[in-house]
C-alpha cells in the first residue's frame, strides 16, 4: 500500500461522515448573507425581468399618454433612468457577494469530495490486502489438503 495513503488512511477511518456542505454553509450565514442570497435568486428570476418589464412599460405609458402635459418624468425619463443606475449600483455588488458564497460553497464541496475519495481510496487499499491474504490462505490450505490426500493415497497404497 502506498505510504501516502496509508497515512491519510489511519486518520480518515476515524473521521465521521461529513455533513452535506449546504448544511455546513447554512449554519455559517448572517442575515445580510441570507438577504443577499435571496435578492440575487429574485434579481435573477423570470418573474422579476417580467414583472420589471411590465413597470417600465407601465412608466413609459403613464409619462408620456396618460399624464402627457403634465409629466413628472417626460421623454428621456431622466427621473427613471437614475432609479435604475441606482438599483444597478446596488444589485450588481450583492448578486456578486451571493456568487462569491457560491463559488467557496463549491471549493467545500469539491474538499469534501477529495477527503470522501481519499477514505475510499483506503478502504478499497484494506479491503485488497485482505482479499491478497484470503487468497494465499486459501492457496495454501489447497497445497495442505493436496498433500494430505496424496498422504492418503499412499497409505491406501501401502495397504493393498
Amino acid at each position: 500500500m502506498n505510504a501516502t495513503i496509508r497515512f491519510f488512511a489511519d486518520q480518515l477511518r476515524r473521521t465521521a461522515v461529513r455533513k452535506d456542505p449546504n448544511e455546513i454553509f447554512a449554519e455559517r450565514l448572517t442575515f445580510g448573507d441570507r438577504l443577499a442570497d435571496r435578492i440575487a435568486v429574485v434579481g435573477g428570476s423570470w418573474s422579476f425581468i417580467i414583472g420589471f418589464t411590465v413597470f417600465l412599460v407601465a412608466w413609459a405609458i403613464l409619462n408620456t399618454v396618460v399624464l402627457a402635459a403634465n409629466a413628472f418624468d417626460p421623454f428621456p425619463f431622466i427621473f427613471l433612468n437614475l432609479m435604475l443606475s441606482m438599483l444597478a449600483a446596488l444589485q450588481a455588488p450583492i448578486i456578486m457577494m451571493s456568487q462569491n458564497r457560491q463559488a467557496a460553497k463549491d471549493r467545500l464541496a469539491a474538499r469534501l469530495d477529495y477527503e470522501t475519495n481519499l477514505r475510499s481510496e483506503a478502504e478499497i487499499a484494506t479491503l485488497h490486502a485482505k482479499v491478497d491474504a484470503l487468497t494465499s490462505d486459501i492457496a495454501m490450505l489447497l497445497r495442505l489438503q493436496l498433500a494430505g490426500n496424496e498422504d492418503l493415497v499412499d497409505g491406501a497404497e501401502a495397504v493393498n
